[in-house]
């Protein structure tokens, strides 16, 4: 492992997706930008609904700076939704309050083929013109980060419309028509490849692939639908992007689906949910990747005595090793801003 450098303007989340092991660990949190944050209700109510509020960069500029400006984070994550490249394939989508996302469904071939093949422009351009007034906007040292959805948690929302418990929706239409599926699969590869390449042009300085349902998968479906796939975006993405830096964040994923994943798609970095034993997945993985996480979301809203314990022990369980401090999944909106301030403190001494 390399020692990261000291200087002012070092992105440090960058450096340590390089391979080098921060003098002080990098803090950055999933859903940071969000409801927890009343300044981000604020925007949210002005916006009026929740695609316009990723649509419209200065919204979407105010929403990432807004956790930078509270906490310093050491990086801001763009503000947007793993949906918009769906919508922006011609999926029709709705945000229903305290519901989620609804989607028109895509469960066939010929409703596959009603969809674009490319990206629609007028809605994904004005993400990238957002992604590059935030990093105008940045800190010099802040690292600015993209993401996209991975093609096998994309899929599971366009075949059922919306999340489900199991995912069984998708699971059933890769059994029942392989051909379709494939189909599906390829056509997000390309659009989530594309639109990845679009936000290293913009600006990003790394990007996140969040494989939020890849937990429901067998070890066969798990290499075929998530690994095979984020293998494809990240070739890829260093097609045109030789030196992108790229996390994989396959939640629920096992040790060994970890390991596969981490050594099959060259990723820098892996993420690692709440439920990820740390010390079994340093042995195998430290050293050869950066690894990111994975305070339980739930320990941050108890706070006290009980966040300071899981705080200390994760920090133990990564010392010496390429780390980026995060939650194992999003921050939760219930989530008392006082306890992350706490957390901030902790880590920062």
């Amino acid at each position: 492992m390399k020692c990261a450098g000291d200087s002012v303007a070092e992105r440090v989340v960058k450096q340590v997706l390089d391979g080098h092991v921060a003098a002080r660990t990098p803090i950055w949190m999933m859903r940071q930008a969000g409801r927890y944050l009343p300044e981000y209700r604020a925007v949210r109510e002005k916006a009026g609904d929740f695609l316009t509020l990723c649509y419209t960069p200065d919204h979407a500029v105010e929403v990432t700076l807004q956790p930078i400006r509270r906490f310093g984070f050491d990086a801001a994550i763009l503000f947007s939704d793993i949906l918009v490249v769906p919508h922006a394939l011609g999926c029709d989508l709705t945000f229903e309050q305290g519901e989620g996302p609804r989607l028109s469904t895509t469960t066939n071939m010929s409703e596959l083929n009603g969809l674009r093949t490319e990206l629609d422009a007028s809605k994904i351009d004005r993400v990238y013109e957002a992604i590059t007034r935030i990093r105008a906007e940045l800190p010099a040292e802040t690292t600015l980060l993209g993401f996209c959805g991975a093609p096998w948690t994309l899929a599971t929302y366009m075949i059922a419309g919306r999340g489900t418990p199991d995912q069984a929706p998708a699971r059933l239409a890769s059994l029942r028509d392989p051909a379709f599926f494939e189909a599906l699969m390829d056509r997000l590869v390309e659009a989530s490849a594309s639109y990845l390449i679009g936000q290293f042009k913009a600006g990003v300085d790394a990007v996140q692939i969040f494989d939020s349902w890849s937990g429901v998968l067998d070890p066969e479906a798990f290499r075929a639908w998530s690994v095979r796939p984020i293998r494809r975006i990240v070739s890829a993405v260093r097609a045109e992007v030789p030196d992108a830096r790229i996390i994989a964040f396959p939640k629920g994923a096992t040790l060994s689906g970890l390991t596969e994943l981490a050594q099959a798609t060259g990723v820098n970095g892996v993420g690692l949910d709440w439920t990820a034993d740390r010390r079994a997945t340093r042995a195998q993985l430290g050293g050869r990747y950066a690894l990111q996480g994975n305070l339980d979301p739930l320990a941050l809203i108890a706070g006290g005595d009980a966040l300071d314990r899981a705080i200390d022990t994760l920090m133990a369980d990564f010392r010496g090793s390429a780390h980026i401090f995060n939650l194992g999944h999003g921050i939760r909106p219930e989530t008392p801003i006082a306890h992350v301030e706490q957390m901030i403190r902790r880590l920062r001494g």
